[in-house]
């Protein structure tokens, strides 16, 4: 769970720890936040399941922030206040209010929750995992790639 020292104020972002991902939302208020989640009758269509990543299709929710949480911890996320500065919180709430209930469509990598919810706050869409996988594949891909060069290298100066 949070902090206890973590107040949280209406128009914060909220990370929560998955497992394997972290799920996003936005804090509404009275211990509510608004989030992408399976539309209902999704099989195991919970708040918290790690299945909202395969469906092409997402409903935006208004629950209880202990629901969405399940159990797992989170905290206040507002990193990207340095980079762009927020919308008034009044224009973040009702703007997500009025998403309320409507299906988006959703993509792990383009339109996902946590670039939902920073589109509300700053006005702008942003995914930090997704930019940290891009550089952890391309990290991956040049690491691979050096190894099959020294491999060729190799075998050519064996075989000579």
């Amino acid at each position: 769970m949070a902090s206890p020292q973590q107040e949280l104020k209406p128009g914060d972002l909220i990370e929560i720890f998955r497992i394997g991902y972290e799920h996003w939302a936005l804090y509404i208020g009275d211990g509510y936040v608004i989030h992408l989640a399976p539309p209902d009758g999704y099989p195991v269509a919970s708040s918290s399941s790690a299945l909202s990543v395969l469906g092409s299709i997402a409903v935006v929710k208004q629950e209880l922030l202990t629901d969405v949480t399940g159990g797992c911890h989170y905290w206040v996320n507002n990193s990207l206040d340095h980079k762009y500065e927020p919308l008034p919180v009044d224009v973040i709430i009702s703007s997500a209010k009025e998403l309320v209930g409507q299906k988006m469509k959703y993509s792990i990598v383009s339109r996902n929750c946590e670039h939902f919810v920073t589109k509300l706050r700053y006005g702008r869409s942003h995914c930090q995992q997704v930019e940290n996988a891009m550089v952890d594949i391309g990290t991956v891909a040049k690491v691979g790639a050096a190894a099959m060069i020294g491999m060729a290298v190799a075998g050519a100066l064996l075989r000579s």
